[in-house]
């Protein structure tokens, strides 16, 4: 005995219906859409401004990290925010700065030196080291050669954001000869990732102490 398999009569979701209930159906599914594309469009923006204020804060903390190079034997409140160092962090590094690059012998200049070229920023190592090179070329020919520099307390230092002026007053002895010089000395430096860079050491305006 066979079965025959009756076919599914084809039914028009639409039959007997009004000719507006289609158009109402069309429209309501448009709607739909509409406001699921609208709901997306607002949390793609969402989070686009999450991942805005995310990054904000991110970089905002990049910028206020603080990496302190301590000098020895220095205190006060030290250190570096952003790109504005305290104004006792710029003090105590002026005073290290100075003692290093001023005040040195044959015996002790190369280690200075070397000290001074660990914080020296990249772009400026390469002059820096010349400069050194030149005086520590100097001090083989000349072995009794000694400096020693002193920060003159009768005139003020000034900062600026890359800037530090120092007024000096410097004493050269060779061979038991004693000679006294003033003068400023300019120290370039940046504030880089949170940390101090020296870009530069220029004497200025040095002239023989007539006292």
């Amino acid at each position: 005995m066979r079965f025959r398999r009756h076919a599914m009569p084809d039914t028009d979701p639409l039959s007997g219906k009004p000719a507006s209930f289609g158009i109402h159906r069309y429209l309501q599914g448009s709607s739909n859409l509409f406001e699921e594309n609208r709901l997306l469009k607002f949390a793609v923006l969402g989070l686009f401004g999450i991942t805005t204020v995310l990054g904000a804060v991110v970089y905002s903390a990049d910028q206020n990290r603080r990496t302190v190079i301590v000098p020895f034997a220095a205190g006060g409140d030290l250190y570096v925010t952003g790109s504005k160092p305290s104004a006792d962090y710029l003090k105590a590094m002026t005073r290290n700065i100075v003692a290093l690059a001023g005040t040195y012998s044959a015996y002790s200049a190369d280690t200075q030196f070397q000290a001074l070229l660990a914080i020296a920023h990249p772009t400026a190592f390469n002059s820096l080291r010349d400069s050194f090179n030149a005086i520590l070329d100097e001090l083989a020919d000349n072995p009794t050669l000694s400096i020693a520099t002193y920060i003159c307390t009768d005139q003020p230092v000034t900062f600026s954001d890359h800037d530090i002026v120092v007024p000096v007053e410097k004493v050269r002895v060779i061979g038991g000869v004693i000679r006294k010089f003033r003068g400023t000395l300019r120290i370039r430096f940046t504030i880089d990732n949170g940390r101090f860079w020296l870009t530069g050491l220029t004497e200025e305006n040095f002239n023989a102490d007539a006292r």
